[in-house]
């Protein structure tokens, strides 16, 4: 009889919860079970997983790791997807491996040259990779002069931290002066230069920005697939233009994410970013880690999630190759069920299995679990192209 597989998702992004959909619904037909910490009692994964913990708060990244360990030999967890102290974590894999538990994540080598972009572009670069152009600014001064350059090349600045996921913190920098026109209709990422100066002289702390002409759209993102032997089992690009969504297999955004993958360790899942500079793709940003909208390429028949496991149990998936691409799609918002309460965080060194008890999350919303609408689904928009075509056009 074949065991079941219990895998741990730390700290992990609400979209993730399709993550664990996925796992459950594995081709192999496998039982799985998933335990899930978060540092948000309201966190839609910790209704989603089979067992749940509130996370201690104040932990730095060494005292995290132990309090890892722990979950683990604990939980017994076979497969562990680390996101938050990621790089903590996986310097200490053969502790984990010792423990029962493999790491769904990168070498130690290739979380650290990812963490800052900065040296993420200079090693990119360094194999063949296009980069746009970008400059490290910590001072007024120094942004004053890295905008001015852009601008007098023709292109439009921004900037976003040297360090940081997602899109936190990215501003696209404008000389309009600040009028009622910029309280009226939603927030935008514009943000007036003078007030970015007036900000970074009055500042007590410094900052490390990235200074960079923005770039265009289609934005493909390649979710991509490595084993331990370096070996690239699936690389698909998802693309993204305004609303609509869709996949790609051309190889000028394949072949330079197959590039860093493989030649910087990236093992497991990883996500790879790429946007328009003029007429040549250049690389954004790469993510140590599953993407939030991995999840999507289910609509090309494969399940990501799944394979990934597969490949750190040493059951390798072989190529993942999808049988179709699917038709172009929109996000959209849809509600989930959340645990009937919301409980206090563990203290420090206290464990927080009396705070949220292990239990299964329920199969249907019901009366005293409150909705959330925060996690993102996908619906389809117009027909579907040919596999054929698909593969081969620019997505979107």
């Amino acid at each position: 009889m074949v065991s079941r597989v219990r895998v741990w998702l730390n700290r992990t992004y609400a979209e993730n919860v399709f993550f664990m959909d996925q796992l459950r619904r594995n081709p192999s037909d496998r039982a799985v079970e998933i335990h899930a910490t978060h540092g948000d009692a309201d966190s839609p994964v910790l209704a989603a997983a089979d067992t749940a913990d509130l996370e201690p708060e104040g932990l730095s990244p060494a005292a995290y790791v132990e309090y890892a360990l722990d979950q683990c030999r604990r939980r017994g967890i076979d497969v562990f997807v680390p996101r938050l102290h990621q790089a903590a974590i996986v310097a200490h894999r053969a502790d984990f491996a010792a423990a029962g538990t493999a790491l769904l994540a990168p070498t130690p080598e290739a979380v650290a040259v990812f963490e800052d972009k900065v040296v993420a572009y200079e090693a990119v670069q360094a194999i063949g990779v296009p980069v746009p152009p970008w400059y490290r600014v910590r001072t007024a001064d120094q942004l004053v002069a890295a905008v001015e350059e852009l601008e007098e090349a023709g292109h439009r600045a921004c900037f976003k931290p040297a360090s940081g996921a997602g899109g936190v913190g990215f501003r696209v920098i404008t000389r309009t002066p600040f009028s009622l026109v910029h309280l009226s209709g939603f927030p935008t990422p514009y943000v007036q230069l003078d007030l970015v100066v007036d900000a970074l002289q009055r500042a007590e702390e410094g900052v490390d920005w990235l200074v960079m002409p923005r770039l265009e759209q289609p934005e493909v993102s390649v979710d991509c697939l490595t084993g331990p032997d370096n070996h690239l089992r699936m690389a698909i690009g998802r693309t993204k233009n305004g609303r609509r969504r869709g996949f790609t297999l051309h190889e000028q955004w394949l072949e330079p994410a197959r590039r860093i993958a493989e030649g910087f360790g990236l093992h497991y899942l990883s996500n790879i970013q790429f946007r328009m500079f003029g007429e040549q793709p250049v690389l954004m940003d790469v993510n140590t880690r599953p993407a939030g909208g991995l999840h999507q390429l289910s609509l090309c028949g494969v399940n990501a999630p799944w394979a990934a496991v597969q490949l750190a149990l040493g059951e390798d998936p072989g190529q993942v190759v999808p049988p179709f691409l699917g038709q172009a799609y929109t996000v959209v918002s849809g509600p989930r069920p959340l645990r009937a309460v919301s409980l206090p965080h563990p203290r420090v060194g206290e464990t927080s299995e009396s705070l949220l008890p292990a239990v299964p999350a329920p199969a249907d919303p019901v009366e005293s679990v409150q909705p959330v609408e925060s996690v993102e689904s996908v619906a389809s928009v117009n027909a579907a192209p040919s596999p054929a075509s698909a593969a081969e056009a620019l997505p979107l």
